[in-house]
């Protein structure tokens, strides 16, 4: 009957549906589990690494070239380190391994721990903060601190000596803002709608660190959190990242 024949297509597809999802289950643990082997096994030569490297400088043995040689592979070592981790963050926020979850908390706080000091005075750079509003937000505090902290990387980084760096907060009816607004090189129109792809780096910086995976980070968290950022820039006047963190009455629309 039609019934029965409705019936029996209905099991096919829920059975199908079933397969699949065992599937994509099985295929995300692999995945996990090939991230974690990775993780491992890169870790422990890469400390072993640094740790030879380091030994080696302090010989009294090695003449100036051999110890800048030495400097340039541990300064090569690190670079490695930081890319490994941040293709291994990037791969777990990706495969839905590493879990975003937002919650009520505090702007000011999460402010606060931003800390930008050291690299801004190794670059003689004002990095300020404005007074921030006692207000609350929709986020995971731990990966909303790094989101922001790679903004603000950036934006040191990209800066000059003697130029500014300047944190601050406004809450809105829906989101609270945090802006991020520097004096640097700043970029073209054309630019702002690239930075925040994998991998991009412009080609006027090529020279610095950096392996052009921060935004893209710092984006895929947020987005998670329903939230969005917004760059406003001109090219040798600076830059300003708004990172929009969804309020308490937008919790349902995460």
């Amino acid at each position: 009957s039609l019934y029965s024949a409705v019936e029996n297509k209905l099991s096919e597809y829920l059975n199908a549906s079933e397969i699949s999802a065992r599937k994509t289950a099985q295929e995300k643990d692999q995945i996990k589990a090939l991230i974690a082997d990775i993780s491992h096994q890169t870790k422990t030569p890469i400390a072993n690494i640094l740790l030879d490297v380091q030994l080696l400088k302090e010989s009294p043995c090695l003449d100036d070239s051999a110890r800048k040689l030495a400097s340039q592979l541990e300064e090569q070592t690190e670079k490695l380190n930081f890319l490994t981790a941040s293709l291994i963050k990037t791969s777990r926020l990706e495969n839905g391994i590493i879990n975003v979850t937002p919650k009520e908390n505090s702007i000011r706080k999460l402010i606060r721990c931003i800390d930008c000091s050291d690299a801004a005075d190794a670059k003689g750079i004002r990095c300020q903060i404005e007074p921030v509003p006692e207000c609350t937000a929709v986020f995971d505090f731990k990966w909303t601190l790094e989101a922001v902290s790679n903004i603000v990387d950036n934006a040191v980084k990209y800066t000059t000596a003697g130029g500014t760096v300047t944190i601050g907060a406004r809450e809105y009816e829906m989101f609270v803002c945090i802006h991020i607004a520097d004096t640097g090189i700043g970029m073209s129109e054309e630019e702002t709608a690239k930075i925040f792809a994998r991998f991009y780096r412009s080609p006027e910086v090529r020279d610095e660190r950096g392996v052009g995976i921060g935004l893209y980070l710092a984006r895929e968290i947020v987005a998670k959190e329903g939230g969005y950022i917004k760059v406003s820039s001109r090219k040798g006047a600076g830059s300003v990242f708004s990172v929009f963190l969804p309020k308490m009455s937008n919790v349902s629309k995460l």
